[in-house]
Parts: C-alpha cells; sequence; structure tokens
C-alpha cells in the first residue's frame, strides 16, 4: 500500500479541503505526506526588476510569495493529526512538471491531487495542471473531488475558512515555539522583534476577527439547532475570554527578556514556560472545535445556516470584520512564516 504521499498546493481556497482530504487518507494508510508548492519566478518579472531596486524590502517579501505560509498550514493541519510530514517548496513556471520532478526526487508512491481549481494565477497548481501531471506521470495519481462537487458547498466552504484560520493560528503557534526552543537549546539570544510580532498576530487575528464570528454565527445557530453542544460552546466561549490573560503573559514574559542585563537564562527559562502553556491551551482549544462543534454543525445546522456562516467569515460588510482587516492579517501572516523560515 502507499507509504509516501505528494500533496500539491497552491493559494486558493482549494488547498484548504484538499489537506482536510489528504491528511486522513495518510493516517488510515500509515503513510507520510510531502507538501509542494510551486511558486512563479517573481524576479524575473518587469515587476520584480523594478521592487528589487526601489522598494528592496517589499522584493524580498514578494520574491519569498506565500509558499512558506502555505506549506505551514498544511504541516499544521498533518501534525495536529499525528501525520509525519514535511515540504518543499520550487520557483518553477510550470507546475505540473515540477510536481513529478519532485514527487520523483522524494520517491513518493502517490500523488494526491485536487479535481480541478479556479482559473487565472490561483489554479497555477490546480485544476488543467492535474490534466496535465494525468498526462505525463508514471506514478499513480488520486484526484480527490473538492468544492463545487460537493452538494453542501456553503457548508464546505465555510469550515474551510475556518479550518485555515485555525492553520494560519497554529502554524504561528508553531513557529513561536520553535523559536523559543531554539534559542534556549542554543543558548543563542532570542529573536525578540520577530516573536513580539507573532505575539501580536496571535493576539489580535482571534480577537478581532476569528473568535467574534465564531461566537456570533457559528456558537449562536448551533445553541439554536441543538443543546448537545452546550457544554462545549460554554467551555469555549470562556476559553475566548480569557485567551488574551495566556497572550498578555508571554508578552509580559519576553518584554522582561528582553530589558534584562546580563544573564538571561532565567527571563528565557519564564519565557519558554509561558509560550508552552500558551500553546497547549491553543492545540485544546482547536480540538475542541474540530472534534467537537464543527462535525456536530454539519449534523444539525441547515444549509441557509452555513450560507449565513460563510458569509460571515469570507467577509459580508459587517462594520466589524472590515474586508480590509482581513487581508491585513493575511499579508502579516505570510511575512512571519517567510521571516521565521530565515
Amino acid at each position: 500500500m502507499y507509504k509516501h504521499l505528494l500533496v500539491p498546493l497552491d493559494a486558493s481556497g482549494l488547498a484548504t479541503e484538499i489537506v482536510s482530504q489528504a491528511v486522513p487518507f495518510a493516517l488510515a494508510l500509515g503513510a507520510r505526506i510531502t507538501f509542494f508548492t510551486a511558486r512563479a519566478d517573481f524576479g524575473s518579472t518587469d515587476q520584480g526588476a523594478l521592487q528589487r531596486t526601489v522598494a528592496p524590502d517589499r522584493y524580498v517579501d514578494n520574491l519569498a510569495g506565500e509558499a512558506r505560509g502555505i506549506l505551514q498550514k498544511a504541516e499544521a493541519a498533518a501534525k495536529a493529526k499525528g501525520v509525519s510530514c514535511s515540504s518543499i517548496t520550487k520557483t518553477s513556471d510550470r507546475p505540473s512538471e515540477a510536481i513529478l520532478e519532485v514527487a520523483q526526487a522524494q520517491g513518493c508512491d502517490l500523488i494526491f491531487m485536487a479535481s480541478h481549481g479556479h482559473k487565472g494565477i490561483r489554479g497555477l497548481i490546480l485544476g488543467s495542471q492535474t490534466q496535465k501531471v494525468l498526462a505525463n506521470t508514471r506514478i499513480p495519481v488520486l484526484v480527490a473531488t473538492v468544492e463545487s462537487n460537493h452538494l453542501d458547498e456553503h457548508a464546505l466552504l465555510a469550515i474551510g475558512i475556518i479550518q485555515d484560520e485555525h492553520r494560519s493560528l497554529a502554524a504561528v503557534v508553531r513557529g513561536l515555539v520553535q523559536l523559543v526552543e531554539q534559542s534556549c537549546a542554543d543558548k543563542s539570544p532570542l529573536n525578540v522583534e520577530l516573536v513580539l510580532s507573532m505575539i501580536h498576530y496571535i493576539d489580535a487575528f482571534p480577537e478581532r476577527l476569528h473568535h467574534p464570528k465564531e461566537d456570533a454565527y457559528l456558537f449562536k445557530l448551533l445553541s439554536a439547532r441543538t443543546n448537545e453542544c452546550d457544554a462545549a460552546i460554554s467551555e469555549l466561549r470562556a476559553q475566548h475570554a480569557s485567551g488574551g490573560d495566556l497572550v498578555r503573559a508571554m508578552q509580559s514574559a519576553v518584554e522582561n527578556y528582553a530589558k534584562a542585563a546580563g544573564d538571561q537564562t532565567e527571563e528565557l527559562t519564564r519565557v519558554q514556560t509561558a509560550v508552552a502553556v500558551f500553546a497547549e491551551a491553543q492545540w485544546a482549544h482547536m480540538n475542541l472545535e474540530e472534534g467537537t462543534i464543527l462535525p456536530m454543525a454539519r449534523k444539525h445546522l441547515t444549509d441557509p445556516d452555513w450560507s449565513t456562516i460563510y458569509q460571515a467569515f469570507s467577509i459580508n460588510g459587517d462594520p466589524r470584520f472590515d474586508a480590509e482587516l482581513g487581508e491585513g492579517f493575511k499579508t502579516l501572516y505570510t511575512r512571519l512564516m517567510n521571516l521565521a523560515g530565515r
């Protein structure tokens, strides 16, 4: 049976769904996953050449692109289920060829791909690239149906956004934990600026965007349909309300570390403890939502309910959840993942 899957991804919403299908499939087989994304060669474009001269900071960000952020979210989903995984990115304007080259080089025995994708730049890997892979591969390909092939489209779209936001948070939390643990292990200085930026993202993203939507839409509608989840929803709401305390504990520990003179070992240990406590609480929180709330929501919510939730999570003009704020967090997430990888 298959033991090593290559799962190609792009920046479209379909990536979330294909990861959601590939991870349990690999878990059932006892297989490992290599996630892969091909990024266009921004440096060779006219825009890239100009930006390299007039805005070098933006050029570095655009050169890195969204690849690391996409792959880190996929890894967060796999690691949450105990599936062994790794990631590869490659600069290529011929994604189908890159997919086949990576699959062969990594010794993959199955390519797990989506059946179709969006047109335009966001369909860089999915869609027509699937057809090209099928036409040229010597490695078995499993083509999974996604998005409009499902009957419960609004539910799929809404759950996809919720899971994608969970994975963004999980990827940043894992990056934070790794930075602190590496500093402790190497006895090297902590990158205070980057760590504080990650903590700011962790605090602001759920507090201003994600948790309010869950409370106002997902939890409210589910509570109206069934009382089976009352205890879980009550616990999650309490965690939403108290989560800021754990974030402030991390921030305070990092600030004290930055102020300390001489040996900072004791302060760094406090940072590590505060980060570990927050991370454990975050994993428990997301596991309760994805293991209990989302399955019960699939069972009890109606398509109009899911349409309401989808509109809220995809930014529907509600002044509390404006599109500019959402796009700002997406940009910040991508930058944090690129900085953490340097």
